[in-house]
């Protein structure tokens, strides 16, 4: 699934943060022939709109990751196949885009991604209660109460914005997105992660879901409306699915 959390159209994105370049071009060193696999652009765009330097920009597109590896191809091409590493490239037309926009964002099974394995764990920022992708745990220490406490580097910040986080309360495995046939695996009661657009700032919160309006699908996918609660300050919004990750104790859910 294709997440797209905001409810207006935003305007197109121009240009990746240093941070996120870095990252695409390491990608592109490790493994040429799979960066522009739409599965593993799909899951780098998550993550870059899930990124703490990418707080208050427009959300990444995958078909914009797609372009920029192409593009990186196309201007450096490997010197043992690279006509044949063109002809491979995939189309990203509109009419493909529109085709593949409700195809599943997981990784196929057996198919690594390269330089995400380490993706598999989320912290609680205490500037701005809000969750962010880990990228590196640095060093440890404890509290006085003997409780462990982790530095730790947010995807997409940089080192002076590395965070202090207490392991029990505020670490814990990545939240996931839902595929548009999964909405009935979320119930109310339901703690799930939001995403919050504010005017200068916007971000994944900790709500609980506290009502469910099931809609019928259409070609769009999910239409079913979710009423949740921000723990934080009890406001209360109605959103889509697209817009929530849930904890991945839920994907085992009938």
């Amino acid at each position: 699934m294709d997440l797209r959390p905001r409810k207006k159209q935003v305007e197109s994105i121009s240009g990746f943060t240093q941070t996120e370049i870095e990252k695409m071009e390491n990608m592109l060193n490790e493994s040429r022939e799979q960066v522009c696999d739409p599965e593993i652009c799909k899951k780098l765009a998550k993550m870059f709109t899930r990124s703490k330097g990418r707080a208050g920009k427009p959300v990444v597109k995958w078909t914009e990751v797609q372009a920029w590896f192409q593009k990186k191809l196309a201007c450096c091409p490997s010197k043992d196949n690279s006509a044949e590493a063109n002809q491979k490239l995939p189309d990203i037309t509109e009419g493909s885009t529109l085709n593949k926009a409700h195809e599943s964002s997981h990784i196929p099974k057996g198919q690594q991604v390269p330089a995400l394995s380490d993706l598999e764990f989320e912290a609680r920022s205490s500037k701005d209660g809000a969750w962010y992708d880990i990228d590196t745990f640095i060093s440890h220490r404890s509290l006085n109460s003997g409780e462990p406490e982790f530095l730790v580097r947010f995807v997409g910040s940089e080192s002076e914005e590395n965070e202090w986080v207490n392991v029990k309360k505020h670490v814990r495995e990545r939240s996931v997105a839902l595929e548009d046939s999964e909405c009935n695996k979320v119930k109310v009661g339901d703690l799930v992660l939001c995403f919050q657009e504010g005017k200068n700032q916007s971000k994944y919160l900790e709500a609980q879901v506290i009502e469910i309006q099931k809609k019928l699908h259409d070609i769009r996918g999910c239409r079913c409306l979710f009423v949740i609660r921000y723990t934080r300050d009890d406001t209360e919004e109605t959103v889509r699915l697209r817009r929530m990750c849930v904890r991945p104790s839920i994907l085992g859910r009938p």
